[in-house]
């Protein structure tokens, strides 16, 4: 803008500026992110008394209702320039109803058998922001599923795919949340992923993700500190991938070499 208005034939200054006295930076940031945690967690609490409540009836209220929550996240979100610890189980939330929803127009979608071989080359499409289901979802595809993957990050309600392009995690996605189930499960079991380390890995990333305590790995603390870490430190979601790849794939190694160990004891202990 500077430039503009001074090749306009216009004076311009640009000033930083710093809290001299009073709160620190960090300090501010916690306002922030404490106002928009209370605002996610009220969103979230909506999004699960309307899975308890509503039937495969009620679809057409339940949709109605989603896309307000859907239209009161991203009027929070917008706001939210710390990427506050609330948003990603809010986000979630409506991610669930909203597969709930695409599920009840077509009950097959997410039980259909797919061959991996018809999703190579392919461009994935997910929403912005990404954290832990998304980061590990896109390791997973690139990792195990199409090597060549592209992926593009986009608003989470409203947009329309392009030829060649799918859809993971997000609002009407071939592949995203299923009952109970984050998205990284639902590739693992849609693919065939039969690797016991990568089921592994999936129950760190549900309870991550879902805030359920349905695994209760002793890993998951940790590896959720590093994942709010790389969301934290990266707002690019291209950085925010390529750091969370490395932590998975260091991850799932890890998995699979103690899985391997266990079964080498196991080996050892029968009777000869």
């Amino acid at each position: 803008m500077a430039r503009a208005i001074t090749e306009g034939g216009g004076d311009a200054s640009i000033c930083e500026a710093h809290f001299v006295d009073g709160l620190s930076d960090e300090q501010v940031e916690a306002l922030f992110a404490a106002a928009r945690d209370a605002d996610y967690a009220q969103i979230a609490e909506e999004a699960r008394r309307l899975d308890a409540e509503t039937t495969t009836e009620d679809t057409s209220r339940l949709e109605t209702e989603v896309a307000r929550l859907r239209r009161r996240f991203g009027e929070v979100s917008a706001i939210d320039f710390f990427s506050a610890p609330g948003r990603e189980p809010a986000d979630g939330a409506i991610t669930a109803l909203e597969a709930r929803i695409r599920v009840a127009r077509d009950p097959t979608a997410h039980t259909r058998d797919v061959r991996r071989e018809e999703y190579r080359a392919r461009v994935w499409v997910t929403r912005k922001g990404i954290h832990v289901d998304r980061m590990a979802s896109a390791w997973l595809v690139r990792r195990f599923i199409d090597p060549d993957a592209r992926f593009k990050f986009v608003d989470a309600k409203g947009y329309l795919p392009e030829p060649r392009e799918v859809r993971f995690d997000m609002f009407e996605a071939e592949f995203t949340h299923d009952g109970d189930r984050c998205t990284f499960e639902v590739l693992v079991d849609r693919f065939g992923l039969d690797e016991p380390s990568l089921r592994v890995v999936g129950e760190v990333v549900h309870d991550i993700d879902l805030k359920d305590s349905k695994f209760g790995r002793p890993e998951t603390a940790g590896i959720a500190s590093l994942v709010a870490g790389i969301a934290m430190e990266h707002r690019d979601d291209n950085a925010r991938l390529a750091r969370a790849s490395a932590v998975f794939e260091d991850l799932h190694a890890y998995f699979r070499r103690k899985s391997a160990a266990a079964r080498r004891d196991e080996v050892r202990k029968e009777p000869r």
